[in-house]
């Protein structure tokens, strides 16, 4: 029985990245349909997932063999630590810092009123200069005024709270995998059709106050996670 084509020229592009290294120059696709004897639509699809998964991506008018993605640890650290610990610079831009009501779910998260207003921080994270994240953190303005005295938004917000004596005492986390707004797409300098994996935490202090509300929205092509699992 003969293997799909699709099946074949998919196997066919892993075969070329695998004699690839990052930054070289991936073949346009009217040489690949040449090369595998198959419509240029077959090709644009394999090429497209390829783009997905992160293995490629467009620079100017070609295509180059992206980097490996950032693996961030499924802990409490901050991006900073896991981005440093891969090698890469770390880096954040503010979009929006500000005091905001929030709805019902996420008072009661943060153990506030709903007519309570909350300190809003919304930053786009960067590796190497590369946009890969939107980040939005809800934090009870009674207990975290004072940040705005001194805190620089381009830096660990995990640092800043843990300098002012703040210990982290456990978190739970949801990840699913969501297609961007508009506006995030365009923050992030990606497409609304691109996944991305959005990650929503709730942090706790050791005797079991709220810190924070996360809502992280990482690219599916440049990010992955990983956890340490243990039997006990």
């Amino acid at each position: 029985m003969s293997l799909p084509k699709p099946y074949l020229v998919r196997t066919g592009l892993d075969e070329i990245l695998d004699g690839l290294r990052e930054g070289d120059p991936f073949p346009p696709e009217r040489e690949l349909a040449a090369r595998f004897q198959v419509a240029r639509e077959t090709v644009r699809q394999a090429v497209h997932e390829l783009l997905v998964e992160g293995r490629i991506e467009r620079r100017g008018r070609g295509t180059v063999v992206s980097r490996p993605k950032l693996v961030q640890p499924l802990s409490l650290q901050s991006y900073t630590e896991g981005a440093q610990r891969m090698g890469r610079s770390p880096g954040r831009l503010l979009v929006t810092w500000e005091d905001v009501t929030v709805d019902a779910e996420t008072a009661a998260a943060l153990d506030v009123s709903p007519r309570d207003r909350v300190m809003h921080l919304e930053r786009v994270l960067l590796a190497d200069g590369v946009r890969i994240g939107l980040e939005s953190t809800y934090l009870p303005r009674h207990r975290f005024a004072d940040l705005a005295d001194d805190f620089d938004p381009t830096t660990s917000l995990y640092a800043a709270l843990r300098a002012r004596g703040v210990v982290f005492g456990q978190a739970t986390e949801r990840i699913e995998t969501v297609l961007p707004s508009p506006r995030e797409a365009a923050l992030l300098e990606s497409t609304t059709a691109m996944p991305m994996l959005l990650l929503n935490r709730r942090s706790v202090d050791t005797a079991g106050a709220p810190i924070e509300v996360v809502r992280a929205l990482y690219r599916g092509d440049r990010v992955a996670f990983e956890a340490t699992l243990t039997d006990r």
